[in-house]
């Protein structure tokens, strides 16, 4: 280390001192101060200024920033034209009461391929209750041959359906619109050709009409199977938080009805973003279109399971299917005393969601029907019918 001398005067002699002197104290190079200034200045504008298509993260994708998001303030996202649109819409809906009329009807709506294999069921289900229920039927492949007069004359103007695919949810709109029609109408049920009737149709009248939510399936599937399937491109109106699945077999009060009716916002997200094979993801909107509907637009008006019952045990891609020797008291017995409503997730620890099935305060089995039986069973099911073995 190089040593310089400095002078000190003190009593008239001159003193050298030694003086170190060191480097002076290093700086990081001007380039790279601006360089984490201008990354500073573009990550708070992209967080205050998001481009319309995501609600979070501009420069990289949400996995990367959600951390750095997660402790940021929430920035309320600017609502579209359209959404604005569709919140007035629905709003009015909700917040209009209904006029009650006098004879109130359940609209029971069959989609099907073709023939119901239980028609002769369903009619004994539906005899000596005229005037509390209408009957719609969409045959998409050919059309039915009837036997009942219930049956005659009530098929709508139908179109393909094919399964994955918008036009599962299109027929279902077809048969709302024409079930709309009949202001009587004031709870609808979509059904099979599969589907049975678990109870006599006394119980089911007083249970649906005796409630004010609509039993839409809808549950929270983080699996491949489950939000797996969600794409950004639904974005902004739809996130990935609000995305959900469920049984397409609903039952729900004419206020819904109207809502799908009149929903074009997040039908045309499922219409044109959820679909097999679609940005590498096999979507099915028949599964997650309104669950997420009104999971965003009415939580609290839903009971979030379906009353239709269905058996997943098998862990197939479809449900259990019952066959004429399945067909026993006990089996109905069983479904009719189920109390809870089970949600198998799709990740790989398989969690279950049970939900008890409650409204009104009241605690009540879940089903009023059930799919999916085969048609040989017909002949069981109605024996026991007969019997009067069911409620």
């Amino acid at each position: 280390m190089k040593v310089t001398h400095a002078l000190h005067y003190g009593n008239g002699n001159t003193q050298y001192l030694p003086v170190s002197r060191g480097r002076p104290s290093a700086r990081p190079p001007l380039w790279i101060l601006i360089l984490v200034c201008l990354v500073c200045v573009s990550l708070i504008g992209a967080y205050v200024y998001p481009p319309r298509r995501y609600s979070a993260c501009y420069f990289f994708s949400s996995r990367v920033c959600s951390p750095i998001m997660d402790w940021l303030p929430p920035i309320a996202r600017e609502l579209t034209d359209d959404e604005i649109a569709s919140q007035v819409v629905i709003k009015e809906i909700l917040s209009t009461p209904l006029v009650q009329p006098k004879n109130p009807k359940i609209a029971f709506m069959f989609l099907t391929p073709g023939s119901l294999p239980f028609e002769k069921l369903w009619e004994v289900f539906f005899l000596g209750h005229e005037g509390k229920f209408s009957i719609y039927v969409h045959a998409s492949r050919e059309k039915p041959m009837y036997v009942s007069p219930l049956f005659i004359g009530r098929d709508i103007r139908s179109a393909k359906v094919v399964w994955g695919k918008i036009s599962m949810v299109e027929a279902e709109k077809r048969l709302l619109a024409n079930a709309l029609q009949d202001p009587d109408n004031q709870h609808f049920v979509l059904l099979s050709d599969s589907c049975i009737p678990l109870h006599k149709f006394n119980y089911v009248y007083d249970y649906l009409m005796g409630t004010n939510i609509s039993f839409i399936d809808s549950f929270w599937d983080p699996g491949a199977h489950g939000n797996a399937r969600y794409t950004e491109h639904m974005l902004p109106e739809i996130e990935e938080k609000d995305f959900r699945k469920g049984s397409q077999w609903f039952s729900m009060k004419r206020q819904h009805a109207l809502i799908v009716m009149a929903d074009s916002l997040y039908f045309t997200k499922f219409k044109l973003y959820c679909k097999p094979g679609f940005d590498g993801r096999n979507c099915y909107a028949d599964e997650h279109y309104m669950p997420t509907l009104f999971t965003k637009i009415d939580p609290t008006g839903i009971a979030n399971w379906s009353v239709t019952c269905v058996d997943w045990s098998e862990g197939k891609w479809h449900p259990k299917s019952y066959r004429a020797v399945d067909v026993k008291y006990e089996l109905l017995k069983n479904i009719t005393s189920i109390g809870d409503n089970y949600h198998i997730t799709s990740d790989e620890k398989k969690v279950v969601t049970l939900t008890p099935c409650v409204w009104n305060g009241m605690r009540r089995p879940c089903y009023l029907f059930a799919r999916k039986f085969l048609p040989e069973a017909l002949d069981s099911l109605m024996q026991l019918f007969s019997n009067n073995t069911v409620i």
